[in-house]
């Protein structure tokens, strides 16, 4: 790790994803930037997590070298999605339709990381610190319990949801052919994603958000208890499940910042804004943040400092409405498939329905997920 009593460009305080891609980003700008990575505290668990990207966020991550750095096996095209109600509705999306290649990819969340820290490594301009740096700008990117934000005052509106979600790498007997699924039932939401670890074409990653009381006894229950139980969820549709690693488990959350920039800083990813991840969104939501706020900053006049408040006024306007967009999308699905009530249910299974039989709107729908 390197220190340094420069006065930077950039000091982006979080080293996850979003801060990583941010400091490529930037250095490929020639933007001299230093980025916080305190002392690595061993994890006990190993990450399962896996994420949704869209062509979007794959187009990023691609023009920093990062994309084909991964494992072959470590990131897995989906072609076609498959989206059940708590009844006989269906809906479905392929590529084909859409006349894209593919409709998203699955990564690995640990392959990811490990990519960035090593471009990183290698990035003209980068500096590694513990701590802050001087700058003429501060990026905020340390995620929903940024501890910087809340010095600043700023205020994150939060709704709990009172639920959890699961993830595991689970194998299947059966190949995933690139499909992903997801069921939508009250008061559970059930995601399989298609992805090649542990075994090439038959592996998935769960994404399963319940109540937090449920959440728990699935995560303590015996492996063989959650499989069955997962079994019963999925009505055998991809086959006999098996669980590959342990569970791990977070609590969700709807969050915004009641403002993403102030006086020499700005807010950037799960610092700004969380959502739920039953669209697989939040992560694009952040990388959506970087490609903004790199553009914006590129775009600057030469005069203006990066800290100033009308430049990142514009990055503020700019990611206003996709942010408030997915913020209401993922909570008004969400509140519609939890209610147990028969209209409820009823309207859910009719609009599914609908939408699939609308080849324009399911259309619509598809390309503004995909990010194209």
């Amino acid at each position: 790790m390197q220190g340094s009593d420069k006065v930077f460009d950039v000091c982006i305080r979080g080293s996850g994803i979003v801060g990583r891609t941010l400091a490529l980003a930037l250095s490929r700008h020639g933007l001299s930037v230093a980025i916080t990575a305190p002392a690595a505290v061993p994890d006990a668990q190993e990450d399962v997590r896996a994420y949704a990207l869209n062509a979007a966020s794959v187009r990023l991550l691609s023009s920093l070298k990062v994309w084909e750095a991964l494992p072959a096996d470590a990131r897995c095209a989906v072609f076609d999605m498959r989206v059940y109600g708590d009844a006989a509705a269906q809906l479905h999306f392929s590529a084909w339709q859409q006349r894209v290649r593919e409709l998203a990819w699955i990564a690995d969340a640990a392959a990811l990381e490990d990519a960035l820290a090593t471009a990183l490594r290698y990035a003209p301009h980068v500096t590694l610190t513990a701590d802050d740096a001087p700058a003429a700008l501060r990026v905020l990117a340390e995620g929903r319990a940024s501890a910087t934000r809340e010095a600043l005052g700023v205020a994150f509106d939060t709704h709990d949801y009172d639920q959890r979600a699961i993830a595991a790498r689970l194998s299947s007997d059966q190949p995933h052919a690139g499909v992903a699924r997801q069921w939508f039932r009250a008061p559970d939401v059930l995601a399989l994603l298609p992805r090649d670890r542990p075994q090439a074409g038959r592996g998935l990653a769960l994404v399963w958000s319940l109540p937090t009381a449920r959440a728990q006894s699935l995560l303590d229950a015996p492996a063989a208890e959650f499989e069955a139980v997962l079994m019963q969820a999925t009505e055998g549709a991809v086959g006999t499940l098996r669980l590959d690693s342990a569970r791990s488990s977070w609590p969700l959350a709807m969050a915004r910042a009641e403002r993403v920039h102030g006086p020499g800083w700005v807010l950037v990813g799960d610092a700004a804004h969380v959502v739920h991840p039953l669209a697989g969104q939040g992560l694009n939501l952040g990388l959506g943040d970087v490609e903004a706020l790199v553009r914006v900053l590129a775009a600057r006049e030469p005069w203006r400092p990066l800290g100033d408040a009308v430049l990142l006024e514009r990055y503020a306007r700019e990611r206003a409405l996709p942010v408030q967009a997915m913020v209401a999308l993922t909570d008004g699905l969400l509140g519609l498939f939890a209610r147990p009530a028969p209209w409820a249910r009823e309207l859910r299974n009719r609009g599914l329905g609908l939408v699939d039989a609308v080849a324009p709107l399911k259309r619509w729908l598809a390309t503004r997920a995909l990010g194209q």
